[in-house]
């Protein structure tokens, strides 16, 4: 059932309605602490001199990241089960939560947990960088350099051959041979 522009959408069920993006934080701060929010989403907010109002003001401005906090308190701290691929592709806020789903006690989360899954996004990062064609070869750096200086090479021989004397001077354009190329 899609719905039209007449019926009305339950955003209730969301565990984002209604609350701010301070209340929001001020929750995860306080369940987790920055360690582990740095630890998990890997955003600097939390890694430098960080603070509830730094943090606010950061992700007020970067919507990216203010998504990816979100996220994670929907799915981590609300502990939600995972959205749907549609779903997923609205930003948090927008998802509608359906009646059946609601919140749990919060993740069980672990500094040893985020650096597990640091190291699976790494090897999967990896593998992905070596499938993903020539330009990410060992190479790379190499095949570019010698690119460059052919074309170099050959930017200098075109030169050479424009001044060399056996190559035929071009003539003035006229009306009737408007790139001055000489007859032969």
């Amino acid at each position: 059932m899609n719905p039209t522009m007449n019926d009305e959408i339950n955003y209730k069920n969301n565990p984002l309605n209604s609350v701010g993006l301070k209340h929001m934080l001020t929750e995860l701060i306080d369940h987790y602490g920055f360690d582990i929010l740095l630890a998990y989403l890997n955003i600097n907010c939390f890694r430098n001199n960080p603070s509830l109002a730094s943090s606010v003001k950061f992700l007020k401005k970067t919507d990216w990241a203010r998504e990816k906090v979100e996220g994670f308190y929907l799915y981590s701290f609300k502990n939600l089960p995972k959205a749907s691929y549609q779903q997923s592709q609205l930003p948090p806020r927008d998802r509608i939560i359906p009646d059946d789903q609601t919140v749990s006690e919060p993740a069980e989360l672990s500094l040893e947990g985020a650096e597990r899954l640091s190291k699976e996004r790494e090897i999967r990062a990896a593998e992905f960088d070596s499938n993903s064609g020539p330009r990410n070869s060992k190479n790379s750096n190499a095949d570019k350099i010698s690119l460059r200086s052919s074309s170099q090479d050959n930017k200098e021989a075109a030169r050479d051959s424009r001044n060399s004397p056996a190559s035929p001077r071009r003539l003035p354009s006229t009306t009737e041979n408007p790139w001055g190329i000489p007859k032969k």
